[in-house]
């Protein structure tokens, strides 16, 4: 869940890695470092943020036309200035940056130190770099050192490569970790994610699993890591703007994330208009039906099991990604469905669920954000959220985009096979095309929801209950909260709140209550009457008046069909938790522990 960096051209290198280090920082941040090459390596890292690191390491101060660089989330070692990217091998002739985890390193590090080699730090990547210069003792090119060296590693693995002796090039290899290379006029780049090299080029070449790229700055070229052969890889070219990317005057990205939801749903309809039917036509006979994701994916899949179980009469089971590949293998087959939602296509537990799915004869259908992303390029199918970029780790205009893609899906599977009532599809299709309206109307609540969360700053715990396809919004309300606000929320069915979770409601907790109207309208009444006789504090949210008059607060919500709701109710809890997090001294976009797309299982 690092991020990785790579510049070759005629540029400064390190004014360039340092630039795309800030637009991966969201991938991790406890440490930061870069390397660039002029006559001899040239490195500087240290634990911290790059902002604070910048000025006091002199990061851009680096010489160099050619380098790479990594900001780290850590798994293997501690954050500190040791242990932080690049490492390098005795040596000091190759440096390595490195996003993933080595399965067998203790195996490979206890074989390098009886072989001599000396570590500086506790991570598994410098043992990457120690094995290439073990290889290079029996072989005169570095490639064929490198590739002998890499067959030897178990685990998942984006690098970054660097070799003073070759000064014409760099390496970047995958296997189960994101990399994109970025085609330049004159300079090429990497990166772990586009946004890193948007400045300079949105000509792409995304690896697949089982590649390396020996990249210069005038070309490229990719070969197969266990054959050595050359593959034809395509250039891509992204519509994503610069502009896009930025901030564009909000305090934070999540903020202007949230704010761009309106125009996110409706790229999101518009932008399937032409595939939706075509993909409803390959999936409509399946009658076993997986959903697998993981996190705010996970519960996009929820509602998308009460968008086809209404709609389509399609039973089907939500399952996380990272079960799904233990518990079903002997239930998944030809007959099956797997529909994997992923924002970035490269979640490795999704992933690993996809390709058990293809091996099990099932057909895969993917709803994913990144165009080429390794999801979309094992699926049979592709659904496209068409959200554009989304920088702060909280996923916001991701979330809703899924959701509308999947009503969509459900709305044209319903048609074509003739399944409810011909008027409510009619009138569901008709709701759909105005929920970019309605996101647009709740937005207007925002000041509201700010002074709401100046009064519940203090509070330890926080519930969220609601029933049916509400149930997908509570638990994504909750997870909103506990990533960035770091407050504990649990989100869950209220009829399940008197069977163990109302003991934990007392004086003054606040209970979210998520009440579209819909055929559970009074029994969600119930649940809150439950709440109000603990004294808790009822914040309600829906279309229906009655509600005013059982909750503390009430937020009136635009009258939506309640299938529908949950891409319009979950904006609201969106500021909520991003008011609450700003409150509490918080940074919402780079949440503690936290990285935008998990890398490794």
């Amino acid at each position: 869940m690092c991020g990785i960096i790579g510049y070759i051209g005629e540029r400064d290198a390190a004014e360039v890695l340092v630039d795309g280090l800030k637009r991966l920082e969201y991938r991790g941040y406890d440490s930061v470092g870069l390397v660039t090459e002029e006559g001899k390596l040239f490195i500087k890292k240290g634990a911290g943020k790059i902002n604070e690191l910048k000025e006091k390491l002199g990061l851009t101060n680096l010489p160099g036309r050619r380098g790479i660089g990594h900001t780290r989330w850590a798994t293997h070692g501690i954050p500190n200035d040791i242990n932080a990217h690049p490492h390098t091998d005795c040596s000091g002739k190759i440096a390595i940056v490195h996003n993933g985890i080595i399965e067998n390193y203790i195996e490979l590090r206890e074989k390098l130190e009886g072989s001599g080699h000396e570590f500086k730090s506790d991570t598994d990547t410098e043992v990457i770099a120690h094995l290439i210069e073990e290889e290079l003792k029996s072989s005169k090119l570095f490639e064929d050192a490198l590739r002998r060296a890499l067959l030897q590693l178990k685990g998942s693995f984006a690098l970054g490569i660097i070799y003073t002796d070759d000064k014409e090039h760099l390496y970047f290899v995958r296997n189960e970790s994101p990399l994109v290379l970025g085609v330049g006029n004159g300079e090429m780049f990497a990166a772990s994610d586009i946004p890193a090299f948007l400045p300079y080029t949105n000509k792409v070449v995304f690896l697949d699993d089982g590649e390396y790229a020996v990249v210069g700055k005038d070309s490229f070229y990719v070969k197969d890591l266990k054959t050595g052969n050359i593959k034809d890889k395509k250039i891509h070219e992204i519509n994503w703007t610069l502009e896009m990317a930025e901030k564009q005057g909000y305090a934070h990205f999540m903020l202007k994330e949230i704010h761009e939801q309106a125009k996110a749903v409706k790229d999101a309809i518009y932008g399937n208009l032409k595939t939706i039917d075509k993909v409803a036509e390959e999936i409509a006979n399946y009658e076993k039906v997986f959903v697998v994701a993981m996190g705010t994916s996970y519960h996009a899949g929820i509602a998308a099991k009460y968008f086809l179980q209404r709609l389509v009469n399609k039973v089907v089971l939500v399952e996380e990604a990272s079960e799904f590949r233990y518990e079903f293998e002997d239930i998944v087959d030809g007959n099956s469905l797997v529909i994997a939602i992923t924002q970035s296509g490269e979640t490795a537990d999704t992933l690993a669920a996809i390709k058990l799915a293809k091996r099990k004869g099932a057909k895969v259908l993917s709803v994913v954000n990144v165009v080429g992303s390794m999801a979309t390029r094992l699926s049979d199918l592709v659904l496209y959220t068409h959200a554009g970029p989304e920088i702060g780790v909280a996923a916001t205009k991701t979330y809703t985009t899924q959701l509308t893609v999947l009503a969509m899906l459900a709305i044209a599977l319903a048609k074509r096979l003739g399944t409810g009532d011909k008027g409510y599809i009619n009138f569901l299709e008709g709701q759909l095309q105005d929920l970019p309206k309605y996101v647009e109307a709740v937005l207007g609540y925002e000041n509201k929801i700010k002074a709401l969360a100046e009064e519940l700053v203090n509070k330890k715990d926080f519930f969220y209950i609601g029933r049916g396809v509400s149930v997908a919004t509570a638990l994504e309300g909750a997870l909103k909260l506990k990533e960035i606000s770091y407050i504990h929320a649990e989100g869950l069915s209220a009829g399940e709140l008197k069977h163990g979770p109302l003991a934990l409601v007392e004086d003054g907790v606040p209970v979210v209550a998520i009440v579209p109207t819909g055929k559970t309208f009074d029994k969600m009444v119930s649940n809150i009457q439950e709440v109000n006789a603990r004294k808790g504090l009822v914040i309600s949210l829906g279309d229906n008046e009655e509600l005013e008059k059982v909750s503390q607060v009430f937020l009136k919500m635009p009258r939506i069909d309640e299938l529908l709701s949950p891409v319009v109710y979950i904006v609201p809890l969106q500021l909520l938790a991003y008011y609450l997090a700003v409150l509490r001294g918080n940074d919402p976009d780079k949440p503690r522990n936290l990285a935008k797309s998990v890398t490794v299982e």
